[in-house]
């Protein structure tokens, strides 16, 4: 039936009329001849770079990649010339690892932020949820990532070196360590802990617990663990 594809998902098990294969499915099938069978060489290159991005597979890429050359005015060439503008202008800052057109982010430039305060977190996604509730005022570091002992991703392949520097260098009195609640999260914060030792500074970390509004009977073991670990007088 027409829109069944669109309403399974990719990884629904509907597949593209291969008997059900879902995205990995679809994925491990021979290619057909001439790549996509249709678009030729180019969109299948366009097909496999987009499959590569979070939430895509490559379903949702050819998709995607249809609708926009079915839409080339509208959709395919002002993303190109965006795609263009990003790739050649858009860098990390040098400062606390955010993304910026210019040396430094509009954060880090900015004088009304609190200097003393420094909030550390993994990626620049964190930075950005941070920022939306708009209740954090002073300034960031991305580390770029987490620790991972399987993954080989150690403190010098992040920004953990540059943290302590930082720290001693703008005269900071607080660090609050915004990492996820995960074993290589906790790592993380112990690790930069660690590192931010000698200078003396205040480490904080995020509270664990009951997010407003929570029902207790929908939290999980771990959640209700934490709130009753850092629970607090009335």
């Amino acid at each position: 039936m027409a829109g069944d594809d669109e309403r399974r998902g990719d990884g629904g098990g509907g597949g593209d009329g291969h008997g059900g294969f879902g995205e990995a499915g679809a994925a491990g099938l021979p290619p057909a001849p001439g790549g996509t069978g249709s678009g030729g060489d180019e969109l299948e290159t366009l097909i496999e770079l987009m499959a590569r991005l979070p939430g895509f597979g490559p379903r949702s890429a050819r998709r995607a990649a249809l609708a926009m050359v079915k839409k080339r005015e509208r959709l395919l060439l002002p993303l190109s010339q965006a795609l263009a503008v990003v790739a050649q202008s858009v860098r990390n800052c040098a400062t606390c690892g955010n993304v910026a057109t210019a040396e430094e982010c509009p954060i880090c430039v900015d004088p009304r932020r609190d200097r003393r305060l420094l909030c550390v977190v993994a990626e620049v996604a964190d930075l950005w949820a941070l920022e939306r509730g708009g209740a954090f005022r002073g300034r960031y570091h991305v580390l770029g990532g987490l620790l991972s002992a399987l993954d080989g991703v150690t403190p010098e392949s992040l920004r953990m070196p540059q943290l302590a520097a930082r720290v001693a260098a703008d005269e900071v009195t607080e660090v609050i360590l915004a990492l996820p609640a995960t074993i290589d999260g906790q790592t993380t914060a112990h690790v930069a802990a660690e590192h931010l030792a000698p200078t003396g500074v205040q480490v904080s970390q995020l509270a664990r617990g009951v997010p407003v509004g929570g029902d207790l009977d929908y939290l999980d073991d771990g959640t209700l663990a934490a709130a009753l670990a850092a629970r607090q007088a009335l």
